[in-house]
């Protein structure tokens, strides 16, 4: 009787373990998504202003370091972090994202994880620590980075 007692609470534990981690996942979806809705939305006001992302303007680059994020977020995600995330995503970004156009961004914030954005961070962690506040654009990594993002921004 003991042994079935010990065995129960076991398995009551791993079962209460188990369930705050998908409730922990399931919140950084819902986090990441939003901010990657909220930055994807941001970054397309600009686009659609300017013609173009000003890679010299701090808020743009922490934008696109939220989408990138994002992106990453997703390498590896189950359905049902997907499902959260999407969610979030058409939630963060006032239904810039929509149920229209989600696979499409999902698609796109893939894409991303083809492409080796070290290169765009390093740049823009080396711009901002040497005070010249921008990332070279010649770069072949940085505009292969800012091309998938404005080819992700016209399935909007």
């Amino acid at each position: 009787m003991k042994l079935m007692k010990r065995i129960a609470a076991g398995v009551a534990a791993l079962l209460l373990i188990s369930s705050c981690s998908i409730l922990k996942n399931m919140a950084s979806a819902s986090s990441v998504g939003s901010n990657t809705g909220s930055a994807i939305s941001a970054i397309y006001n600009v686009l659609k202003a300017a013609g173009g992302i000003d890679l010299s303007n701090l808020t743009n680059i922490i934008n696109i370091g939220k989408i990138l994020t994002g992106a990453g977020a997703l390498s590896n995600a189950t359905q049902s972090f997907t499902d959260e995330f999407s969610t979030a995503l058409i939630n963060g970004s006032n239904n810039l994202v929509n149920s229209g156009n989600v696979a499409k961004v999902l698609a796109g914030l893939r894409a991303l994880n083809n492409i080796d954005t070290s290169a765009f961070s390093e740049a823009a962690t080396k711009a901002y620590a040497n005070g010249t506040q921008q990332i070279p654009q010649n770069d072949a990594n940085v505009n292969a980075t800012v091309k998938a993002l404005t080819s992700l921004l016209g399935a909007l």
